[in-house]
């Protein structure tokens, strides 16, 4: 029985990155070696274990045979007699097809070595035409990787899988988490520059693939608004925002994508909030109190504060700030939010008596009484403030 570091780890070492989780290989053994040397079962699809002491997962080298459609359509086949090399060849890329020994010396029977010198994805072999989610993963590893490229004989046969449909079977809860993975890379741009380039973006979100001509520079304006939010190291909603805004203001397109791909609740609706939103944040300062507080209303930023604010960073990003201070709109509304949230509205409504209808009006014109008070005080100490109301 020989154990192998496999995958990402060796990659990620060779790259003198830091190495998250360490994946193995077990060659030359059975589900009963396995048991008996302590290990814990926990694959459903193929036997995968739990080291005893580290709970670092040991995989049984395995073979896969494509049987349908999709990426749940393989047969896995393991015994002694797969080999590491039979092991590696059904991985994805080159890169992710090596493996580190007990000893330390590398195995790369792919020329995985020679790829990641030259910082290219290449498929390790024509499987790779057999799961469409490698389409993904690659366009999720280049914006990991940005300064890598696509063999070209690796976007030949992902254009090629992407005319033979192989890309509409995916699940859209697999979609939305290569999606989602990718966005939270450094360089989400990248993702999206190579879906659109083997024209996978158009087939699994054809709505953002089109903003690419409707005007000369929208598809290149939103990759620098992404990857202006990863450089600000924003949460996953806010930069799914940034990237939804130009779908359009009444959020049709938004709504489409994110029923579609089955997106989580926290993204769809700051997402939305963001695009409707956006043109009145912009014009923040020509605002009248009144009407800054229907904003907040609309936002349901009394309740909710911290989504209004991360509704500000997408809208920030959209206007191309570049952070803390830079755009002016985002601070001015989050003090004028907190001046209004700072009324008291039990007290407001104990002034209102029995007439409980009239609660909401009252605590509405405090607020608004707030907000226009601090613009005043603002205004007095040289900050920019807006009309009056």
């Amino acid at each position: 029985m020989q154990t192998y570091v496999v995958g990402g780890a060796v990659r990620d070492a060779l790259l003198g990155l830091p190495v998250q989780d360490h994946d193995h290989v077990v060659v030359g053994a059975t589900p009963d070696d396995m048991l008996a040397a302590g290990f814990r079962p926990v694959g459903k699809d193929f036997p995968v274990f739990l080291h005893p002491d580290t709970q670092e997962e040991y995989a049984l080298a395995r073979t896969e045979r494509k049987t349908a459609p999709g990426y749940h359509g393989f047969v896995f086949h393991t015994s002694p007699e797969v080999t590491l090399e039979d092991d590696l060849v059904r991985r994805d890329l080159t890169i992710n097809a090596m493996a580190r020994a007990e000893d330390g010396s590398i195995v790369d029977p792919y020329g995985g070595r020679r790829d990641l010198d030259a910082r290219i994805f290449r498929h390790v072999s024509p499987a790779f035409a057999e799961d469409p989610v490698r389409i993904l993963r690659l366009a999720r590893f280049a914006a990991r990787f940005p300064e890598f490229t696509v063999a070209e004989e690796t976007l030949s046969l992902m254009r090629k899988m992407v005319e033979e449909g192989e890309v509409d079977a995916l699940v859209p809860e697999r979609v939305w988490q290569e999606l989602a993975r990718g966005l939270m890379e450094n360089h989400p741009s990248r993702m999206l520059a190579v879906l659109r380039d083997c024209g996978a973006l158009a087939r699994i979100m054809p709505e953002l693939d089109a903003v690419w001509g409707v005007e000369a520079d929208t598809g290149v304006r939103m990759m620098r608004v992404i990857d202006d939010a990863a450089r600000q190291g924003y949460a996953l909603a806010v930069r799914f925002a940034a990237l939804m805004h130009d779908l359009g203001t009444d959020g049709t397109l938004i709504h489409a994508v994110c029923k579609r791909l089955k997106v989580p609740n926290d993204c769809r609706d700051l997402a939305l909030m963001t695009a409707r939103e956006h043109d009145h944040v912009v014009r923040a300062f020509e605002l009248g109190a009144d009407t800054i507080v229907a904003l907040f209303e609309r936002c349901d930023g009394f309740r909710k504060p911290e989504r209004f604010a991360d509704m500000l960073l997408a809208s920030e990003c959209v206007a191309g700030g570049q952070g803390d201070a830079a755009w002016p709109q985002r601070p001015f509304l989050e003090a004028a939010l907190a001046a209004a949230r700072a009324v008291n509205a039990g007290e407001v409504a104990a002034r209102c008596g029995p007439d409980k209808a009239q609660i909401p009006a009252a605590v509405h014109r405090a607020r608004v009484a707030a907000v226009a008070q601090w613009i005043g005080g603002a205004a007095g100490v040289g900050a920019q403030a807006p009309h009056a109301p």
